[in-house]
């Protein structure tokens, strides 16, 4: 498969990893938004949100833990933070692997975009 982010979570393209367990992977994004800006990405390979099967409600249940636990490592849990989901080109996403982004470190404005 030529998916950008399953050559990162195998160690074939270099990333600035922050966070790693059997289901997941993170990453710093190389053009933050925010100072804290990091990738959250499930090891599975799925698409987008619109792949989702309910098999993967349990994988989704580990995403968010692992936003936890990095929301916390990173300090902003405590003043607040934002994850974002972006689903195909109109919403945004760029690279068809579905992947959340924890962003933080500053007070993020609405509406976003």
């Amino acid at each position: 498969m030529d998916c950008l982010f399953c050559k990162i979570i195998q160690g074939e393209i270099p990333s600035a990893k922050i966070y790693e367990d059997d289901f997941v992977y993170a990453f710093r994004d190389i053009d933050p938004k925010a100072p804290t800006h990091v990738l959250i990405v499930p090891k599975k390979h799925i698409s987008s949100v619109n792949e989702l099967e309910a098999e993967d409600t349990a994988l989704l249940g580990k995403v968010y833990k692992a936003v936890q636990t990095i929301a916390a490592e990173e300090g902003i849990d405590k003043t607040g933070y934002r994850v974002v989901v972006n689903t195909l080109s109109d919403g945004g996403q760029t690279v068809a692997h579905l992947h959340f982004h924890l962003l933080g470190g500053r007070s993020l404005t609405w509406p976003p975009g």
